[in-house]
């Protein structure tokens, strides 16, 4: 079982940066492909970005494009979102997901991750 935890949540301006870590148990971190979603109150859970196992791939949704960045370390096990230009439509709890694979990438369905976080609240306020 991997185990995921957030971090980095908070309140920020709009117009402000906030940069979430999500840090994991599983020594063979490098074998996952990872993954951002998040969900608004009210709101389904929605695709934010995705990484692959090497970090080599990037996919963004739309709505984020050019103003967050996806990362990763696999030396640390951990996978970075770093948000810039925050707007209070980007209020969500923000979740960390992983699946195992050296060869499926990308998946932008939150049904297809194995693994996920406890989420970490971000709050932007206009």
């Amino acid at each position: 079982q991997v185990q995921l935890v957030e971090s980095g949540g908070g309140l920020v301006q709009a117009g402000g940066p906030l940069r979430l870590s999500c840090a994991a148990s599983e020594r063979t971190f490098s074998n996952y492909a990872m993954g951002w979603f998040r969900q608004a109150p009210g709101k389904e859970r929605e695709f934010v970005a995705a990484i692959s196992w090497s970090g080599d791939g990037r996919r963004y949704a739309d709505s984020v494009k050019a103003r967050f960045t996806i990362s990763r370390d696999n030396a640390k096990n951990t996978v970075y979102l770093q948000m810039n230009s925050l707007k209070p439509e980007d209020t969500a709890v923000y979740y960390c997901a992983a699946y195992l694979t050296l060869s499926d990438w990308p998946r932008v369905e939150a049904t297809m991750y194995d693994y996920w976080g406890q989420g970490t609240q971000v709050t932007v306020s206009s």
